[in-house]
Order: C-alpha cells, then structure tokens, then sequence
C-alpha cells in the first residue's frame, strides 16, 4: 500500500491531526439527540486549516446511541 502524503491547501505545511465527530442529521435524530452522522477531520499542524469528511456509521451503534441517550 503506498503512503498517501499530505501537504496544506493553505500552506503547504505537511503534518496535520486528526480527529473524528459525532452530529445529528434530521428532524427525528434532533429530537430524539440521536447522532447518526459520522465526520474525520484533517487539519494542518501549522495554520489550522481543517478538511472535513463524511464517514460510515454503523446502524448498530446508532442504536446503541439512542437508547443510551
């Protein structure tokens, strides 16, 4: 597999963090404070510049989300 290099959009710098959140989408998820949606973020270690992605979820932790409220 090669190695996928990251370089800033903004500034060229090449290290970055990453992270993941959770948020809710739609009207029923709101209600209930289910968070059905699944982003991993990438942004710059020098300025701070963040690229968001969408990622899977899995219904089986939805569920489990929803019931532990």
């Amino acid at each position: 597999m090669e190695k996928v290099q990251y370089h800033c959009e903004k500034c060229g710098h090449q290290h970055f963090v990453s992270d993941q959140f959770q948020a809710t989408g739609g009207n029923f998820a709101k209600i209930f404070d289910v968070q059905n949606k699944k982003f991993i973020t990438v942004s710059c270690a020098r300025c701070g510049f963040t690229e968001l992605y969408k990622a899977n979820t899995n219904n089986g932790w939805n569920v489990l989300d929803f019931l532990m409220g």
